[in-house]
């Protein structure tokens, strides 16, 4: 399986592709990834949404597009609360999510028409990093955690010391995504008890890689994302322990798939409007490749596969797309 570039493919900006999609599915009666190209489907598919889950789309349409070429695929990554605000005004094909859609969003998606079907496509392992000169913490406590990214902990929990004596005097550094991100929603929802309940003196960004740039640039930084931005960027950034009470976990695809890496592991998801699949067969084609080829695209994006029962869940839940 050919390994996708992440230097590529989680670019922030919108990536677009060019493809011919020759699938089964929808109002198309071709096969799936088999052919020359001499396309039975054109057209445009668009994606919006995580910066987490956008670079496996953008993998996704990558490997299709080894044999396809007439169709325009493009991945933006405005955040999964900027996602669903397109989707559910019936802007895009996809919504790409990094949490599940919120009752708000499913009321304005309801008020506009759009019904969808949620796909769970991988898992992550939400990822809590310093630089790698960092030589002084290794594993952290959910609690010290909280008390870095609590709201009662703005412009009061300054330094590394005040959050745990033994570390030292020196400025706290934080970097993390903005209020748009799903990844922000589920980090303060599991670390901080509720949902968008967070400190907001931290440098915010809803790119990925300018958090990276942050925290590998200081030994007093610490930031969090997306298990595959560590991965990729692994020799700039160390990535913490966690101990939720068990003990320290390291993250990975072991540790996010067995339940161990607890809070932090969490499902990954795209959002499938129903009435682009039944009415493009070039969105029809690209989704039912992505669900078929659904291992192979997280191994060759980096990502943490679907375990086997995850994976039938997920063909049950395309099935109902058809």
């Amino acid at each position: 399986m050919k390994r996708i570039p992440l230097r590529y493919a989680a670019a922030p900006a919108a990536v677009v592709l060019a493809m011919s999609l020759a699938a089964c599915g929808g109002n198309n009666e071709a096969e799936a990834g088999g052919g020359s190209g001499e396309g039975s489907v054109s057209g445009e598919v668009v994606a919006d949404g995580s910066s987490t889950v956008g670079p496996l789309t953008s993998a996704a349409g990558e490997l299709f597009a080894e044999e396809n070429s007439d169709v325009n695929v493009s991945v933006a990554t405005s955040g999964t609360g900027g996602g669903f605000e397109k989707f559910c005004q019936g802007q895009t094909d996809l919504s790409n999510a990094s949490r599940p859609i919120e009752d708000e969003e499913i009321v304005i998606c309801e008020e506009n028409g759009v019904e969808y079907t949620e796909l769970r496509v991988a898992t992550d392992a939400l990822t809590v990093v310093t630089s790698a000169e960092n030589d002084f913490v290794d594993c952290i406590t959910t609690e010290e955690l909280n008390k870095m990214w609590a709201p009662e902990a703005e412009s009061t929990v300054t330094t590394w010391s005040d959050v745990n004596p033994e570390w030292p005097d020196e400025d706290l550094e934080l970097y993390g995504p903005g209020t748009d991100s799903g990844t922000f929603d589920y980090f303060t929802d599991v670390i901080n008890g509720e949902e968008g309940a967070s400190r907001s003196d931290y440098n915010a960004s809803e790119d990925d890689n300018v958090i990276v740039q942050g925290v590998s640039g200081s030994p007093n930084a610490l930031g969090y994302f997306g298990f595959t931005y560590y991965e990729e960027n692994a020799d700039a950034l160390k990535a913490l322990e966690v101990d939720s009470g068990e003990g320290c976990v390291a993250p990975s695809a072991e540790t996010a798939g067995d339940g161990s890496y607890t809070p932090l592991a969490r499902p990954l998801f795209v959002y499938v409007a129903n009435k682009s699949y039944a009415d493009k067969p070039q969105v029809a084609a690209f989704v039912d490749y992505y669900v078929a080829s659904d291992a192979d695209i997280a191994e060759a994006a980096q990502f943490i596969p679907l375990n086997e029962e995850q994976s039938a869940d997920l063909e049950d839940a395309a099935s109902s797309l058809g």
